[in-house]
């Protein structure tokens, strides 16, 4: 059957399970959008592409499936970088697919024009152009294998106008059905002989390609072990944080005695995470030259064993494959003197401390973790509003937490629309600080379209805090470049049809935010904090008071 480009890609998409796709229109792929039209794949338009490529991110993230965007060439492609370095950075699955210039222009620095290999190559799994219209299944086919293998991560494909315009006889291509992974039994002993060895040991989770089940397998072999185990950034939902072996997170604002525990271990078990700078505060906590402990790592990726710290185990396999198989082993130690200490210190720990204020942060975040369900997804971006989110909130359920460990601002936003078009029925929450919401705050206009419903709790302290945080730190009192000029968040959600208020203390937020969750639109709760408030604790008076004495 003969079709036009367009027509092969968008049949191809169907083929391949795609449920959703989000861009920002461009002249250069309209043959694509009017393959759309009748594909029955709902087309989330939105403002701006770096949004767009976000909600993609965040759609591969929740769904384990490559997420799908369309952005036009140059500037489209460009604005798109900062979701495909989220998903780099974060192993998410994703595709972008990019309308080129006409290829029979190339090199002549034709309107728009950009070399994708070189701008995404140091970006992206795999870069490349379709220049053969009855190539289209076979580039698109091997874009969503590539996004999916070893580590996921992006794939970026410039589909030139005039191959997506063009006729071609060929056929869909269908992709098989992956055969599921198991972990050799050896494999298996070789992870519970260094457990079964280990004095004080820790296991580490993170990565990607998770799931409900490796959630359950992972408190299960917990459970049996009695061995603590600790998220790596921004992976907190991986376990139930009330678990008993629960020993907290590896965060930007690490717990001390968390981090003096990852130095006192004497075994490391690496389940899935690259392990990677945030988790090692700058690979302090474990020197990769000489680690000073046993080091087991499993992950999907053979090149990340040994990329910075060589395993004295190092295992291919995903991380729910590993723990698929043991969480049926036998108890290998006796570790809950261990274990019962690390947990004891994540609940002293979580206990709120006082911010400066008449609207302390930890106690709306305190109030979120009590009183939301436990399947709510919370999603946030950058700012030390998140190391609060990141120390209070207790995270319950796998697929609840929705955050960049690439610490990309502006991620929360485009990630809590695009999770409340996936699940219309949960509750979704998206936690900003006024400078991370203002850089994708136009996505407002794509949630009332698209019927997106998330609630924005929006921390305003009129600047940039965590800069402000280290410019006080570093040039005490030379303030430059980090305050804000807001606009009345509530009045703004408001003018796109939102709920929208404001609340001055602490106190007012749940009437607040039970108003906006039944208002049953977008909706913003301007949460107004003291300017002088940088985090728990901590002023940027006394900021610069400290640095000024040292």
């Amino acid at each position: 059957m003969t079709r036009h480009g367009g027509k092969i890609l968008t049949d191809q998409m169907v083929k391949l399970g795609v449920e959703r796709v989000f861009s920002v229109p461009g002249e250069s792929f309209l043959a694509a959008l009017d393959g759309l039209y009748d594909s029955g794949i709902p087309n989330i338009v939105c403002r701006q592409e770096g949004a767009a490529a976000m909600m993609a991110e965040a759609y591969g993230k929740m769904t384990g499936k490559p997420g799908v965007c369309f952005v036009t060439r140059g500037p489209g492609a460009t604005n798109a970088s900062a979701g495909i370095h989220i998903a780099q950075q974060d192993s998410t699955p994703m595709v972008m697919f990019v309308g080129q210039i006409d290829n029979r222009h190339t090199d002549r620095d034709s309107f728009q024009e950009v070399d994708y290999k070189s701008f995404f190559g140091s970006m992206a799994k795999w870069v490349a152009q379709v220049d053969h219209t009855d190539r289209l299944p076979e580039y698109i086919s091997r874009a969503f294998r590539v996004a999916m293998s070893g580590r996921p991560g992006p794939v970026v494909l410039a589909l030139p106008e005039n191959i997506l315009s063009a006729p071609a006889d060929v056929p869909d291509i269908h992709l098989p059905q992956p055969v599921p992974d198991t972990l050799p039994p050896q494999a298996v002993q070789r992870i519970m002989h260094a457990l079964a060895a280990a004095e004080r040991p820790l296991v580490v989770v993170g990565g990607s390609q998770w799931s409900a089940q490796a959630q359950a397998d992972l408190q299960a072999f917990a459970e049996t072990q009695q061995v603590p185990v600790i998220a790596g950034f921004r992976r907190q939902d991986y376990m139930d944080n009330h678990h008993g072996c629960y020993a907290g997170n590896l965060s930007v604002g690490i717990n001390p005695k968390l981090a003096q525990r990852v130095r006192d271990a004497d075994t490391l078990i690496l389940l899935g995470t690259r392990f990677g700078d945030i988790e090692t505060l700058g690979y302090t906590l474990v020197n990769p030259a000489n680690p000073k402990k046993k080091i087991v790592h499993v992950h999907a990726d053979v090149d990340e064993l040994g990329r910075v710290y060589t395993p004295d185990v190092g295992i291919v396999a995903t991380a729910p494959t590993a723990l698929r198989a043991v969480s049926q082993a036998a108890h290998a130690g006796a570790w809950d003197g261990w274990t019962a200490a690390a947990r004891a210190d994540y609940e002293s720990w979580i206990a709120a401390q006082e911010s400066h204020g008449a609207l302390r942060q930890e106690q709306v975040v305190k109030w979120l973790s009590d009183n939301l369900p436990d399947d709510a997804i919370v999603t946030n971006g950058a700012g030390n509003y998140a190391a609060l989110l990141n120390r209070y909130f207790v995270y319950k359920q796998y697929g609840t937490q929705l955050a960049p460990t690439s610490g990309s601002m502006g991620y929360g936003f485009p990630s809590a629309v695009a999770a409340s078009i996936a699940h219309p029925d949960r509750t979704v929450v998206c936690l900003a600080g006024d400078g991370c919401f203002q850089m994708t705050c136009n996505e407002m206009s794509t949630a009332v379209q698209h019927g997106a419903t998330p609630i924005v709790v929006v921390m305003n302290n009129g600047r940039y805090g965590t800069i402000r945080m280290h410019q006080e730190k570093i040039y005490p009192g030379r303030v430059s470049g980090t305050a804000l000029a807001n606009p009345d968040f509530a009045a703004f959600a408001r003018a796109y049809g939102g709920h929208g208020e404001v609340v001055d203390r602490a106190e007012e937020f749940p009437a607040a935010f039970a108003r906006a969750s039944e208002a049953g639109t977008v909706a913003v709760i301007e949460c107004r904090v003291e300017e002088q408030a940088l985090h728990t604790d901590v002023t940027s008076a006394a900021v610069r008071k400290a640095a000024v004495k040292s």
